[in-house]
């Protein structure tokens, strides 16, 4: 039994909505990320902000981590929205997370336009840090 191949607008579709959920009253910047694994399912994260800064979570960290908390690790692209007319690039610790299970990954950049770039994580976050290479 084969999985769907999700459609690089389906997913970033799904960001949008998972955008919808966004907690950032201090920034006022919403994000939202949908995270594709290898056997096609689809786990979705929003940015969650805290008043004290330092325990704020962003979009692709709560997707990640919501993926890997129900036991899937394998991942195959995640897409990024945010509200900006810029294209929203993962920032450098969730480049870092993400490269923890797959430095292969599509990442979808997205801006409000729903305009993407497809990249691939080892192009956007070059030699990543892995213990495994220690």
């Amino acid at each position: 039994m084969g999985c769907k191949i999700m459609d690089n607008k389906e997913l970033i579709k799904l960001a949008i909505k998972a955008r919808e959920n966004s907690y950032s009253p201090y920034s006022n910047f919403k994000v939202g990320a949908a995270l594709e694994c290898e056997d096609g399912s689809v786990y979705l994260g929003c940015n969650i902000e805290n008043s004290s800064f330092t325990p704020t979570c962003c979009a692709e960290r709560v997707a990640v981590f919501k993926a890997v908390s129900e036991g899937n690790k394998s991942f195959k692209k995640i897409a990024i929205v945010s509200d900006s007319d810029e294209y929203t690039y993962p920032c450098g610790v969730c480049r870092q997370v993400l490269s923890e299970f797959s430095h292969d990954m599509t990442v979808l950049v997205v801006n409000k336009n729903g305009e993407y770039l497809e990249k691939n994580l080892s192009e956007i976050f070059p030699n990543a840090f892995s213990y495994k290479d220690v």
